[in-house]
């Protein structure tokens, strides 16, 4: 290779890396101004460093047959800048995709595909100034709680978003307190640093994260404190303790003066409805109070299971979760209510039992009574792992699955819940923050007659974290229209 080829590459990183650094104020005003979220195949560019752009457009080649550049989107920020857009969700590396097979004037492309949302701002900034305040209330800090924390401050900028009010805990006994908590949401060994600025206000007994003003409230019952006294009025509380899950006890909420509605980041009971958002979202209606997010697997395997069930048809089919251990289980050996449980986590596989498979039908009913499921608790902090071990009605091939899951992952409407990775190369770490219900690795898939087994990976912390989010919108009327609806006719 000749010098001058060398010194190309570096020139043609350099011009890249230029290129990402002028969208960067272009993604941000559309954001900030228009509340337009933008991304590249499903990976979010919002408050994202160049390299980070750079590298969601790098993922493309992965899913696509070429590779997509910043030289192609950028063309789409700066027309989407100058066309008054309203509340919406663009995907800019599938429209760029579309528009170089389509080809075209460029503004024309983008009113055929973003039409219902073009110069729109004007009226969606009227109507958010007449809407009440989306006031959300975390009750409990742990896990969930705190990915649920770091979701709602970073939307927060995005215009009438849901609006973190305050977080309710029990007292911890130590005179630093609120100093303890702040430091569990600035660090974590799994998900990194928070990505912004954390205050402790101990006057106010708040924490002020990137402008956020976070009222903590210390009390021991869900039916113990006044919101109003705060400011906060017609609240939705996300109740991640997991310690009330049936309507008597999730009920206790709604005696609180300034609660309107509650969801529960676990699996409810008796008849609360478990949803999981993207299959039967379109359950909830304003008369629901109490809801269930299911469970973190439910969550990972419905949105496949229904993708395949609605091209193959399920017979049925067992599921084994490998997941990572939780706080439920003991560092080392000790008492344990549950069986097995009480050995150490941190030093064993452990088996237990999952209610994902049935819990299935409480979204997907055809799927009722097809299912069996168990668990497998494995020594790792986050990330797991759903083995879908399906008998189908139809014949099928590796292939033939690989390329339907795919579509299915860019271009349907269940492309916020399953994502599709196709490298011989990835490990759980590799899935740390995803925001998708799941992800289907392609490699590992094995189809043939009318069996078909998935392998399907899921952040069981921040992927349903942002489920639960995806809910909590819905449950505000804080919903965004999705473009492109779809890349490929």
């Amino acid at each position: 290779m000749s010098h001058e080829q060398i010194n190309q590459h570096l020139s043609n990183w350099t011009e890249r890396e230029s290129t990402a650094e002028a969208m960067i104020p272009l993604i941000g005003r559309l954001y900030r101004k228009n509340n337009v979220v933008t991304s590249v195949y499903g990976r979010a560019i919002i408050n994202q460093s160049v390299i980070d752009i750079i590298r969601a457009h790098r993922f493309v080649r992965q899913v696509e047959d070429s590779e997509l550049s910043v030289h192609d989107t950028m063309p789409i920020l700066e027309a989407m800048d100058k066309l008054d857009l309203g509340r919406a969700h663009v995907d800019i590396g599938k429209l760029a995709v579309k528009f170089k097979e389509e080809g075209g004037d460029l503004t024309e492309f983008l009113k055929r595909e973003i039409g219902p949302v073009v110069g729109q701002y004007a009226a969606q900034s009227e109507a958010d100034a007449n809407n009440e305040t989306k006031d959300v209330v975390l009750y409990g800090f742990g896990r969930i709680g705190r990915l649920l924390a770091r979701i709602l401050i970073e939307k927060a900028g995005g215009g009438n978003n849901l609006r973190l009010r305050a977080i309710v805990v029990r007292q911890g006994g130590a005179d630093n307190d609120l100093e303890k908590r702040a430091s569990l949401l600035r660090r974590d060994s799994v998900h990194g640093p928070f990505d912004g600025t954390i205050t402790v206000d101990e006057e106010n007994s708040a924490l002020v994260a990137n402008g956020n003003f976070i009222k903590v409230i210390y009390s021991d019952g869900p039916d113990k404190v006044d919101y109003t006294e705060y400011g906060i009025n017609n609240a939705i509380v996300i109740d991640n303790t997991g310690k009330w899950r049936d309507e008597a006890g999730l009920g206790l909420h709604l005696k609180s003066k300034g609660v309107s509605r509650v969801i529960l980041t676990a699996p409810g009971k008796g008849d609360i409805k478990n949803i999981v958002y993207g299959i039967n979202n379109g359950d909830i209606t304003e008369d629901d109070k109490i809801l269930s997010a299911a469970s973190c697997t439910t969550n990972a395997i419905t949105p496949v299971l229904k993708a395949i069930h609605d091209e193959y048809v399920i017979e049925d089919g067992h599921v084994e979760t490998v997941h990572s251990y939780t706080n439920d289980q003991n560092l080392i050996d000790n008492y344990h209510k549950g069986s097995r449980r009480g050995r150490s986590a941190p030093l064993n596989m452990v088996i237990t039992e999952t209610g994902a498979a049935k819990a299935v039908a409480k979204a997907l009913p055809e799927l009722k009574g097809k299912l069996s499921g168990n668990a497998i608790r494995v020594p790792t902090p986050n990330v797991s792992m759903a083995i879908l071990n399906l008998n189908l009605e139809k014949d099928v091939t590796t292939e033939g699955v690989n390329d339907y899951l795919r579509d299915m992952a860019l271009h349907s409407e269940l492309q916020k819940q399953i994502d599709f990775v196709n490298s011989p190369e990835v490990v759980s770490t590799d899935f740390v923050g995803s925001r998708h219900a799941g992800i289907v690795d392609a490699q590992a898939t094995i189809a043939n007659g009318k069996r078909a087994i998935l392998y399907v990976w899921y952040d069981n912390e921040f992927g349903y974290s942002a489920q639960v989010i995806r809910c909590v919108n819905q449950m505000a009327g804080v919903e965004y229209p999705i473009f492109p609806k779809r890349a490929r006719d």
